[in-house]
């Protein structure tokens, strides 16, 4: 068996998925034009997705009022304050400190335009 998404329910997923797209090397591999206006979103290595969708049959979770520890979208970069710079240049907030862990990994807490956590990590070792 293999995780083949995580599905987040936002107000905005055709922006939202044109701005992972743009800023956090994502591709846009399936978007539906009717509502709920489902996008898949794969990484760059094609190794797991994210889906972005509005279905009125649920409320939109207030991301704004969820801490970072509860729930972020997790990226594994090279350079940590280069990526978080770059990012806040596009639109998103910084969340947290830059911290570095006892196990060497540096990582950060942004929130994208719509509030979603996003975490920024540079791993000393790989996890996978």
């Amino acid at each position: 068996m293999k995780l083949e998404h995580v599905a987040f329910n936002v107000n905005e997923p055709r922006e939202m998925a044109e701005w992972y797209a743009k800023n956090l090397e994502m591709e846009i591999v399936r978007a539906d034009p009717a509502s709920p206006y489902i996008r898949f979103l794969a990484d760059k290595a094609r190794q797991s997705m994210i889906e972005l969708y509005n279905n009125p049959a649920a409320a939109v979770p207030d991301y704004a009022a969820i801490a970072p520890l509860v729930l972020h979208i997790a990226f594994n970069v090279e350079d940590v304050e280069a990526v978080r710079d770059r990012l806040v240049a596009a639109g998103a907030t910084q969340a947290t400190e830059i911290v570095t862990h006892p196990s060497g990994d540096k990582m950060v807490f942004l929130r994208d335009p719509w509030q979603v956590p996003i975490q920024l990590i540079n791993r000393r070792k790989n996890l996978i």
